[in-house]
Formats: structure tokens, C-alpha cells, sequence
């Protein structure tokens, strides 16, 4: 079996019966915290917080912003699980176990997957400051054959050749538009193609006008790998990203992207994309 599937199903079905034996949850939600949106995960009542460092198999989050615990509960009397930190490729993962979660979620028995992040913004419209309801993605590590699907396809899981056309639901994206309008958020509120590359650096002024070309809103450095396990398992998503600072596309320019900028921004937005999550989960 190659690297990037070297997980067995019964890998997977240790770790989910694993948690199974820790709390009385049973999540239909899960939400992926991006960098310095842990917070959402404080939103949940009855909560049980377990480290990643005691679940087997699950790898351990390392970068600034991310807690590294799942924290199961109920949000508005929905049943969720919380990722407190993801995990990332340019941690040294690799694409299977950047993704381990996802399919441990669907054997858990979540049915509806909510990924946020922080990106920055290649739209010249977009403001520091805004959230994106992503309605497509541009899977540059994909391109480069770093696909989570790669190798022996697990049918338990879902079907060889899943679709991406339909990766995000449209139904929670119009929910997400009614509630920003009702939350007073409409006016920070854009919609756009996320695309992922693999980091750790930021991009440079040529890679930036390039994603342009192709029509990418924001970039970032997740999300992709676990929308794709998602679909793959059949889960209906939903991703939001958090405008954290405007790519620098002008060589004349003297800024420069940078993390404190990205949490600081995150910071500032929080209490927005909290509510504006709460507030769709209860609808849900």
C-alpha cells in the first residue's frame, strides 16, 4: 500500500471506537477550527475535551493558534465535534494523516463537516476583515499527485471516483447568506474559490497573480485534503474563510505577509464568525 494511504479501516475504527468509549456524544456536526478560531470550540455546552496527544493514532497539531484537542458537546442543542487545531502538510505530515480525522468523524456518525481557516485574499474586492463563504476550491496539491484518495480505494469509505463539482452545499451557503443578513454581517460577507497550496511559506508576487488567472479568491495552506475525505465519505460541507490579510500582488510594495498579522485579524473577526456559525448550526 503507498505512504499516502496507509491507513487501514480498522485503523480508522480503532481511534472512532476509542472516542466512542470516552464520551455519551454522538456528533452529526464537526467543525475544523482554522488558525485562531479555536474559540468556537468554547461555544459548546456539556463539553468533554480530549488531547490529541491520548487518542491512538491521532497525529499532534504544532503550530501556534491551535490548541490540539477535540472538544465534543452540544451547540444549540446540536451534537458537534470541535477540532481544536488541524494539522497541516507543511508540519511534515503527510496527506493521509493530515486527513486521519475526517474519516474517524464519519465513523462517529457525523453526517455535515464545517471548515474554517484563515486565507489571504487575491480578490481585489475583498477587505481584511472579511469572511468567505467558499463555494469552490483549486486543489493545487492535487495537481502535484499529493491527492488523499491516492492508492487502494477503501469502498467502506465511498467510491473510487467521487465527484468535486458539488464539493460545497449549496442549501447551509444560502443558510450562511440568511444568517449573516440577520446578524448584521452581510456587508463583510463575500463568497469565492479558496485555493489550498502547501506552505509553509507565504506567497510570492508572481504566485499570487497567477492564482488570480486561474480564479482564485483566497489562498491558504489547508482545507482542501479534508473536503475531499469528506465527499469521499458522502459528508455535506460548508467552509468559511477569514480574510486575514490582502496578498501582495505590487512589486513597489512594502508589505509583507506574516502569522501575527494572520491572528491578530482572527482576533478582531472572531466574535462574527462564532455567531455566524452558532447561528447556522441551530438552523441546521
Amino acid at each position: 500500500m503507498s505512504a499516502s494511504c496507509r491507513y487501514t479501516y480498522e485503523e480508522y475504527r480503532e481511534t472512532a471506537d476509542w472516542l466512542f468509549a470516552k464520551t455519551e456524544v454522538k456528533p452529526k456536526i464537526a467543525i475544523i477550527c482554522g488558525s485562531g478560531l479555536g474559540g468556537l470550540a468554547d461555544l459548546l455546552e456539556n463539553k468533554t475535551n480530549i488531547s490529541y496527544k491520548d487518542i491512538p493514532k491521532f497525529p499532534q497539531s504544532t503550530v501556534q493558534g491551535h490548541a490540539g484537542q477535540l472538544v465534543f458537546g452540544e451547540l444549540n442543542g446540536k451534537q458537534c465535534v470541535c477540532m481544536q487545531g488541524r494539522f497541516h502538510f507543511y508540519e511534515g505530515y503527510d496527506i493521509a494523516t493530515v486527513t486521519y480525522p475526517v474519516r474517524v468523524f464519519f465513523l462517529l456518525g457525523v453526517e455535515t463537516l464545517i471548515v474554517t481557516n484563515a486565507a489571504g485574499g487575491l480578490n481585489s474586492n475583498f477587505n481584511v476583515g472579511d469572511i468567505m463563504l467558499i463555494k469552490d476550491h483549486i486543489n493545487m496539491p492535487g495537481f502535484a499527485g499529493q491527492n488523499p484518495l491516492c492508492g487502494r480505494n477503501e469502498d467502506r469509505f465511498g467510491v473510487r471516483f467521487p465527484c468535486m463539482s458539488d464539493a460545497y452545499d449549496k442549501d447551509l451557503a444560502h443558510l450562511a447568506r440568511e444568517t449573516a443578513e440577520e446578524q448584521g454581517c452581510a456587508s463583510f460577507l463575500q463568497e469565492g474559490v479558496y485555493c489550498m497550496l502547501a506552505g509553509p511559506t507565504f506567497e510570492t508576487i508572481a504566485e499570487c497573480r497567477m492564482l488570480q488567472k486561474l480564479g482564485a479568491d483566497a489562498v491558504g495552506m489547508s482545507t482542501v485534503p479534508e473536503v475531499v475525505v469528506a465527499r469521499h465519505c458522502g459528508l455535506r460541507v460548508f467552509g468559511l474563510s477569514l480574510i486575514t490579510n490582502k496578498v501582495v500582488t505590487d512589486y513597489e510594495s512594502k508589505e509583507r505577509a506574516n502569522h501575527e498579522e494572520v491572528l491578530e485579524t482572527t482576533r478582531m473577526r472572531t466574535q462574527h464568525l462564532q455567531q455566524l456559525v452558532r447561528r447556522l448550526v441551530e438552523k441546521m
